[in-house]
């Protein structure tokens, strides 16, 4: 299974990173490992998170207030966002 990273997606992840890191030095790179390690643990496992509406679900990361928004395929995960919890709901939508 392959994992594969809308560019906003990507975009919203390089953010937070440089936010982080901003703000504490090396809190980015916390962050950075905790969303490989869901990633990880998402291509293990391609059921996991919350089911949202239509084919999408959303898996929390633990430390940090984040959530992935993703849809699968037989071959693929899509990761649609890199969601912050107080981005509005639904925000993602015209990603997909």
């Amino acid at each position: 299974m392959r994992l594969e990273f809308h560019p906003e997606a990507e975009q919203e992840f390089l953010e937070a990173v440089l936010r982080y890191e901003a703000e504490v030095p090396s809190l980015g790179e916390r962050f950075d490992a905790e969303l490989h390690a869901a990633t990880a643990v998402l291509l293990q496992y391609p059921e996991i998170g919350a089911p949202l509406e239509s084919d999408f679900r959303k898996p929390v990361l633990e430390r940090f207030p984040y959530s992935l928004i993703y849809s699968r395929t037989p071959d693929t995960i899509d990761v649609l966002a890199v969601a912050h919890d107080r981005r509005p709901p639904g925000y993602w939508q015209g990603r997909s």
